[in-house]
């Protein structure tokens, strides 16, 4: 699969890990966000993890992309903890449009 195919794949939403986590799957390997769903449908992205033999091919990206898509769809409020989305959002701020939770901004 080359890069520009990562649009097709699947977000896998698993909520059986202990830490639930949006998940894709690419060559035996999984690009996964953690996240915190509260009863008031805030969602804290708390970690997202690449695998080194997937590094650098935009799969960080992709990932952050759909599950913000995830996000607005289930129309919950979002709290970017981690780093990586926060950046990501940062460089691109129309994706967090309407989705970033009241008092939060990334700077």
């Amino acid at each position: 699969m080359k890069k520009n195919d990562w649009s097709q794949l699947e977000l896998i939403n698993n909520t059986d890990h202990p830490k639930k986590r949006f998940e894709l799957k690419v060559e035996n390997e999984t690009i996964f966000i953690e996240y915190i769903l509260t009863s008031d449908n805030s969602i804290y992205l708390t970690h997202t993890e690449v695998p080194v033999s997937m590094e650098g091919k935009g799969l960080g990206s992709t990932i952050v992309k759909k599950t913000l898509q995830y996000i607005q769809e289930k129309k919950y409020k979002m709290i970017p903890l981690c780093p990586f989305v926060a950046a990501y959002i940062k460089k691109h701020p129309e994706v967090a449009d309407g989705i970033l939770k009241d008092g939060y901004s990334i700077k």
